[in-house]
């Protein structure tokens, strides 16, 4: 390989930028004003992310570079290794500057990527996505983190952002256990209630959960979506439209955690658990189902003795998940048609295949290469919810601060000292207050 890598210094004088959008053209010939980048350097592209070498994105992306490089032999690939909160912290400061990468790993959301986008600090990639076949490539739920309007919010207007692997939040299950009690891995939620009642039925308390952190939020969350379509997701993380927390979606949800809190398929210490102490508590034997995300894969193959496997929450047509982070153009960036094609390389189906063969989650991958068998059932699982267009985001995901308050209303169900009414009006209260925020009303 000949590309650099190096460990990024994050340094920026304070430059004032207006917080209108910059424009700035992806794909022309040289010229462009080099106050907002443009194409002013064809010979090097310069790449901020913060994937260990060894993860499925470090090897994916590894593998683009590579093929970059063997059709760019002329242009220097510059690798500026970050950490997640170096990006966090100092992007907004960075990118205000001349010194900046030409494409650059960054968290999608309203709250990251929009906030970028709508402070014109980010190049739009609608035309070049257009040209490229993006949209034709990444299903609508993927989609949504990749674009925001002029206002941050993300799910339309301008695409700033391009998702090349994907997450998401399904069971994962000790077989050996579920051997043992003549178990079979359920199909509906019906199948599902009776596989916790006889573990319970057993002493054995069926799942590994932690109120202290995101996983209980979650389970809430596809509890919600078992009885939800797609207009009740758009409508509470889109706001397209007003929610009804005490509607049929949330209210059946909410109860039917509560009834399971009582039946002792939750412990009742696990409003103190951290995700930590869920996933040890998994990996150790002490409960045989933890609902959590594909992130914990590859933990479990390291560290998990016992046999196990995942399966996709039964029943559902929606899940908890989205793309996982997204590339970005800056405004400033110098070589934004280099970029621009190095995205591109990165959803060819050489690339997705090291996605797929590394455990990553390609977005536009072929499961029927893998070899490793869990490997494969759990991009085939992935590959299903995007079949169906199934991604449904995550529930602290649709305003500033929601994350705790998710956390302390179930922690509150978890404990009982409140009835699920109660974790719904506190729910909704924030929902609305932080809204109203974000919409300016």
């Amino acid at each position: 390989m000949r590309y650099r890598t190096r460990k990024m210094s994050t340094t920026a004088a304070l430059v004032v930028l207006p917080l209108a959008a910059l424009t700035a053209c992806v794909g022309g010939g040289g010229g462009a004003d080099p106050a907002t980048g443009g194409d002013t350097d064809d010979e090097t592209l310069t790449i901020w992310h913060y994937e260990n070498d060894d993860s499925a994105m470090g090897q994916a992306w590894a593998e683009a570079i590579e093929i970059f490089e063997a059709e760019h032999p002329d242009v220097t690939v510059d690798v500026e290794k970050q950490t997640f909160e170096q990006i966090q912290k100092n992007a907004k400061i960075v990118l205000t500057g001349d010194d900046v990468p030409d494409v650059m790993e960054y968290n999608k959301g309203n709250a990251t990527a929009g906030q970028l986008a709508s402070q014109g600090l980010l190049t739009p990639l609608t035309d070049v996505a257009e040209e490229k076949g993006w949209a034709d490539k990444l299903p609508g739920s993927l989609q949504t983190t990749a674009r925001y309007d002029e206002s941050g919010l993300m799910g339309s207007g301008e695409w700033y952002g391009v998702p090349n692997y994907g997450e998401f939040v399904g069971v994962y299950y000790n077989k050996d256990m579920f051997a043992e009690h003549g178990l079979e891995v359920p199909t509906t939620l019906e199948e599902l209630e009776q596989v916790l009642a006889a573990f319970e039925k057993e002493g054995i308390t069926p799942l590994a959960e932690a109120g202290a952190e995101y996983p209980l939020g979650q389970l809430w969350y596809e509890l919600v979506l078992a009885n939800s379509e797609r207009g009740f997701v758009d409508q509470y993380q889109l706001f397209e439209g007003d929610v009804d927390f005490h509607g049929p979606e949330m209210t059946a949800a909410t109860e039917k955690l509560d009834e399971w809190i009582k039946a002792g398929y939750v412990a009742n210490d696990s409003a103190a658990l951290t995700a930590e102490d869920m996933g040890v508590s998994f990996i150790n034997g002490t409960y045989p189902m933890m609902v959590s995300g594909s992130w914990w894969f590859g933990r479990l193959v390291a560290e998990m003795e016992d046999d196990w496997g995942q399966f996709n929450f039964p029943g559902n047509q929606l899940h908890a998940g989205s793309s996982g982070n997204v590339w970005v153009v800056p405004t400033n960036a110098d070589s934004k048609s280099l970029a621009a094609e190095f995205i591109d390389i990165t959803l060819r189906p050489e690339v997705q295949e090291v996605f797929a063969q590394t455990g990553g989650l390609p977005v536009a991958g072929d499961a029927s290469t893998i070899e490793d068998e869990r490997t494969k059932e759990l991009t085939e699982n992935f590959q299903a919810i995007l079949d169906a267009d199934g991604l449904a985001y995550y529930p602290d995901w649709p305003v500033p601060g929601y994350y705790d308050v998710v956390v302390s209303q179930l922690q509150s169900l978890v404990n009982q000292s409140k009835s699920p009414s109660e974790v719904l009006d506190g729910l909704e209260s924030a929902y609305v207050d932080g809204k109203a925020d974000l919409l300016g009303s």
